[in-house]
């Protein structure tokens, strides 16, 4: 069990929790994700580490509450436990100086780009960070952002902040205008990335999609995360999580997008 030093809902359905961790948070690296099981009684949830402090031996992961388990998650308080919490696991984000990277966050992935954008600054990088959301009150960790970030871009569907649309909207745009990357990063719901990945792949820029967004187990072992890239049948849990959005299968994951809905309205409901 780990106890839970601090949680906080950030925005709407939307917490940071940070646990104490310390063997996870001397060795994760950006990108990585950990395993959450809040009771006995609760599924697998992967959830992507959004922040560590090793010196303080802190985990940080943040999550929506849109299920069962999250919903068990979301009415732990400080001081409480979580049953298990096991990681870090998936392969690390490839961390070097690219140039100028774009990172595109929503939902969770506003969270999930922030380690990684830190990192590439570190690296050398020029970072352009777009988070995107329906309205500026589900925005969360701007100054977060701002802190690791050369430019933070905005997008919001009802225009209340920053560019009124998605951020694949905007990011399309800016190539089609001659704006130039060397790298696009894009971590949030399966859609987004989709779309983030369609709208550089004319312009033939190595897009990161990073797909937890499909996993169950984490393991390896139910297959419900298997995706097809090049052809080839992969994992998104011991395989990934990050793969180039140009060689997924898109498809293949949009069509299983909804595959447990029944299931998961009958665990809320029980």
């Amino acid at each position: 069990m780990v106890k839970i030093v601090e949680k906080t809902e950030i925005a709407p359905n939307v917490h940071s929790c940070t646990v104490e961790a310390p063997d996870i948070a001397r060795k994760a690296l950006p990108g990585q994700f950990v395993i959450i099981i809040p009771d006995e009684y609760s599924e697998r949830t992967p959830m992507t580490i959004s922040d560590w402090d090793a010196k303080k031996g802190t985990v940080t992961f943040i999550f929506l509450e849109i299920g069962a388990s999250t919903q068990k998650i979301a009415e732990l308080k400080q001081g409480d436990e979580l049953y298990s919490f096991t990681g870090p696991l998936g392969k690390p984000m490839e961390i070097k100086k690219f140039g100028t990277v774009a990172l595109i966050g929503g939902c969770y992935g506003i969270g999930g780009i922030y380690p990684v954008a830190r990192a590439l600054k570190q690296a050398g990088n020029k970072i352009i960070c777009f988070s995107e959301a329906r309205s500026k009150f589900l925005l969360y960790w701007n100054e977060k952002l701002e802190e690791v970030s050369d430019e933070v871009r905005y997008s919001t569907v009802d225009g209340s902040i920053g560019f009124k649309g998605h951020a694949y909207d905007d990011i399309e745009e800016d190539l089609k205008t001659g704006k130039k990357f060397d790298r696009i990063i894009a971590i949030g719901c399966t859609y987004m990335m989709y779309r983030v990945s369609e709208a550089s792949r004319p312009f033939s820029i190595e897009t990161i999609t990073s797909m937890n967004t499909v996993m169950i187990d984490g393991t390896g072992m139910c297959g419900a995360c298997r995706l097809v890239v090049e052809d080839k049948t992969k994992f998104a849990c011991v395989d990934g999580p990050h793969f180039d959005g140009h060689k997924v299968d898109w498809d293949i994951i949009l069509s299983r997008r909804k595959a447990y809905l029944d299931e998961e309205i009958i665990s809320q409901e029980r």
